[in-house]
């Protein structure tokens, strides 16, 4: 499997400056605020969505300061709702790491996500970025009304494959999405070249959900998180949904019953996720995901060989091959 270093190598330059733009953006002359951004931008992930932001951009043209505030965009719109999201969860571990909720309390975590969400506007609104505003807070639309949904449906364990993919789609694809389309949008790609990229970054990112659906299932020593971290929160994900559509009505209705249960007999976890394992969902939901890749793969057939192509199609591959 190729490394996202190995993947970024054609454009390596240009990922070194981008480094130095978001740092750039996150500065503040409130040395508060400014230690607990240089904190957040020290203990980021991947950053596989800035990536495939520049990536697109390459494929299309020169990566130009654009294409940096693009990047910079969604990330920290990414970052945000991630520091958002561990407050509403209580967690207090990011990435192997202290949350900002647990080094500076929810009160000041929910106030420096608010202060990325609002530099992000302000910096895209002052360098000309409305267009690639528009593309990425759709997703941020999206993204709330995917949890949401996916909230209300852990209360009721009322699930369809239809729902599940609109879900999945919501919460990450459409971020991916969005980081294909502004990639493109950053060095003035034709309308045909935008739709390509976010229908790559669409299919990818649903790809990228299953994915972590499946890792879900992967002891922590592997993944970092808890394992069956979201059946624990009674959250319907692919592999167990394959078991439920292919249950006698008695099967369903036990399954659905250990799983109502699953908070206070914590046991059923074990049981629940046997019985996925036994019954192949893990190796149905593997099957969805490389499908979606390949989908994915189909939208940069009209491009020429490139580097750039090549690493955008390592891009897909890492995405599948990764364990956490």
């Amino acid at each position: 499997m190729a490394t996202l270093e190995e993947i970024q190598q054609p454009i390596a330059d240009k990922v070194r400056r981008y480094e130095t733009f978001i740092t750039e953006i996150l500065h503040s002359d409130s040395g508060y605020v400014s230690s607990i951004c240089n904190y957040i931008l020290a203990n980021r992930g991947k950053q596989m969505r800035p990536l495939l932001v520049l990536l697109s951009a390459a494929l299309h043209g020169e990566i130009g300061t654009r294409s940096y505030l693009g990047a910079s965009l969604v990330e920290m719109l990414h970052t945000a709702s991630l520091i958002h999201d561990d407050v509403v969860d209580e967690a207090f571990v990011r990435r192997g790491a202290p949350s900002v909720n647990a080094l500076w309390r929810s009160h000041t975590a929910v106030l420096i996500g608010d202060y990325i969400f609002a530099r992000t506007y302000h910096v895209c609104m002052e360098q000309g970025g409305d267009d690639m505003l528009s593309e990425a807070t759709r997703s941020v639309h999206e993204m709330s009304e995917g949890e949401l949904t996916q909230t209300e449906l852990s209360e009721s364990l009322r699930m369809t494959r239809e729902l599940y993919l609109d879900i999945i789609y919501k919460k990450t694809a459409s971020l991916l999405a969005a980081c294909g389309a502004i990639g493109a949008i950053s060095v003035n790609a034709t309308p045909e070249q935008i739709k390509a990229m976010r229908d790559f970054g669409t299919n990818l990112g649903i790809a990228f959900q299953i994915k972590d659906d499946i890792l879900d299932f992967s002891p922590m020593e592997v993944t970092g998180k808890p394992m069956c971290g979201d059946m624990r929160e009674r959250k319907i994900t692919l592999p167990l949904l394959y078991v439920l559509e292919n249950s006698s009505e008695a099967e369903h209705g036990k399954l659905i019953g250990k799983l109502s249960d699953i908070r206070q007999r914590p046991a059923n976890v074990d049981y629940l996720a046997r019985t996925v394992r036994e019954r192949g969902g893990l190796e149905h939901a593997a099957t969805v995901m490389t499908q979606y890749r390949d989908k994915a793969l189909t939208s940069l057939e009209n491009y020429p060989e490139s580097p750039v192509r090549e690493s955008m199609r390592r891009f897909a591959d890492f995405v599948l091959e990764r364990n956490k």
